[in-house]
């Protein structure tokens, strides 16, 4: 070892980056490797999310289509084999209304409830709901229950 090749033990040193504007001598003086002019050689620029370049973005260059129906009223759809697993966990034993569906987290509190006809209900069941399918009005009564509209 000596004085023409010394260098830092492995791992002592981090910074590697370019020291820019630090004057000409140091080959990065003048315009601080940025070129001449344009957004990118000044300061506080920052691209705009889906900019390329000047050219017709794709968001943009792509029509719109469809439509957004905005008297549109969504159900929080639940099936009848959840209400019979409401059952048979001994949640419920004879009506199911709406805060039932909350305090199972089956719905929220603003969400109105659809009742759909997935499943097979084996309990009598007097069930209270915002809507219901025809499949799941016809399996609740067949199962000798009842069907009440809120």
């Amino acid at each position: 070892m000596n004085l023409s090749n010394l260098q830092p033990a492995e791992g002592s040193t981090h910074n590697q980056n370019k020291r820019v504007g630090r004057g000409e001598g140091s080959g990065k003086g003048g315009t601080s490797a940025r070129g001449h002019k344009g957004a990118k050689s000044r300061s506080g620029y920052s691209k705009k999310i889906g900019f390329e370049g000047g050219q017709m973005p794709l968001q943009r260059r792509v029509p719109k289509f469809g439509f957004k129906n905005i008297n549109r009223v969504e159900y929080q759809g639940v099936n009848l084999d959840t209400l019979q697993a409401l059952v048979d966990n001994g949640i419920v034993t004879d009506s199911v209304d709406f805060t039932v569906f909350v305090e199972n987290r089956l719905a929220t509190k603003s969400e109105m409830v659809k009742v759909l006809g997935r499943g097979e209900l084996k309990s009598k069941l007097k069930v209270t709901a915002h809507k219901f399918t025809a499949t799941a009005k016809a399996a609740i009564e067949a199962a000798g229950g009842e069907v009440v509209i809120l």
